[in-house]
């Protein structure tokens, strides 16, 4: 995609906060950087693509923020185990469970895909490597990580193991093998890389494909094991989020260090991403394109900033003085020109979102819910369509 817009000057305020700019080398160049129109969150997912986002944020970076982490749909590729075990144990042990190493070679799907697998490497290695980008880079967040239960492995499994090419790209549309990554695998993988996320303050991108349970107790073990307090010291993002509303609401009563973020590619498929739009309470949406080259970032987040601003009645502003005039944060939202903008708004959640350091929900007591917490931006009150989260918790 070819960005040929002409955004006004209120859009260089907002956040591109997922995207994948490496899956297209050939799109980053000086000329489109300087036309990159708001600053992009810029996802790695696997082993090849870590050191190109570390490359892209020390080049720009005015207008990268940089992540680091191993999506599930790579989490294949991480042993357990240090050393880790060769690729045909290690792999037969993933995909077929309950067979022998012999019984796993007799298997055609198993012989068919094993030769484009790449040689395990274990989580020990791979959460050295986050850290050691954490380190290089202050700003930097853990992503895209997540749990995905749908996802199938394909045949020729992004790039052959011996290729000379490192950095190979997959086969545009590859065929796919009957093999999924077990949950249980994806969960001991994700859970130390989160860890780690903590420990180091980092914030994080989260993707969640047919797991909506299996996040949601992510979460409550997350908040449980590292305790509610060092738990909300950093943020969490659904990215493109397929929740029911119903679910969402769920979460956001119940934590409010977790942020939504919408795209355009993603949930303008989905029938409830109206309901989620209009159930999420306005300090916790973000906006992101999911786009795989840096030319689409700017587009596609203002084509999503356009639906999020129309579902909840919020205005576009379009000078840079508008964005940053605070004296309509109190405002009710409703006729034109009243209440904050949708940019200066958005601009307020990422900013609440990188701050970290969410004030835990009081919980009940004595077998009884407290009364409503509010939390608001930056301590203002800005009404309950203005930036206010109003919830019961329960336990």
């Amino acid at each position: 995609m070819e960005d040929t817009m002409s955004y006004p000057p209120s859009f260089k305020h907002l956040t591109d906060v997922h995207c994948h700019p490496t899956a297209s080398l050939a799109d980053i160049t000086d000329e489109e950087m300087s036309k990159l129109p708001l600053r992009v969150v810029a996802m790695s997912s696997r082993a090849r693509d870590q050191s190109l986002v570390a490359d892209l944020a020390t080049k720009w970076p005015d207008k990268i923020v940089p992540c680091f982490g191993y999506h599930p749909w790579f989490t294949y590729t991480i042993s357990l185990e240090d050393p880790a075990p060769s690729r045909t144990a290690h792999y037969a042990s993933l995909f077929l469970p309950s067979a022998s190493i012999e019984a796993a070679m007799a298997d055609p799907d198993f012989a068919r895909i094993l030769p484009s697998l790449v040689d395990p490497i274990p989580l020990s290695q791979v959460l050295s490597s986050i850290r050691e980008n954490f380190e290089k880079f202050p700003n930097a967040m853990l992503g895209e990580v997540g749990l995905d239960r749908a996802f199938r492995i394909p045949f020729s499994a992004f790039g052959s193991n011996r290729s000379p090419n490192p950095h190979a790209e997959p086969e545009p549309h590859p065929r796919l093998s009957p093999f999924h990554v077990p949950l249980e695998h994806q969960l001991a993988i994700l859970e130390a890389q989160i860890d780690l996320a903590v420990e180091c303050r980092r914030n994080i991108s989260f993707h969640s494909v047919k797991a909506q349970a299996a996040s949601v107790e992510l979460l409550k073990n997350l908040e449980k094991k590292h305790g509610k307090e060092k738990w909300c010291t950093v943020s969490l993002d659904f990215h493109s989020c397929g929740l029911s509303a119903g679910m969402w609401g769920d979460i956001q009563k119940a934590h409010p260090n977790v942020f939504l973020s919408l795209s355009t590619a993603i949930n303008l498929r989905l029938s409830g991403h109206v309901a989620l739009i209009k159930t999420a309470s306005p300090d916790r949406i973000l906006v992101e394109s999911d786009c795989l080259t840096i030319k689409a970032c700017g587009p596609q987040t203002w084509d999503i900033l356009k639906v999020v601003a129309e579902l909840r009645g919020w205005r576009i502003e379009q000078t840079e003085a508008d964005v940053l005039d605070a004296s309509s944060d109190n405002a009710e939202a409703g006729e034109e020109g009243n209440g904050m903008g949708a940019v200066r708004r958005l601009m307020l959640n990422w900013e609440l979102f990188v701050n970290g350091g969410h004030k835990p929900f009081p919980v009940r007591e004595n077998g009884k819910a407290r009364k409503r917490n509010k939390v608001p931006h930056e301590g203002k009150n800005l009404g309950e369509d203005n930036g206010t989260i109003e919830t019961v918790v329960y336990e």
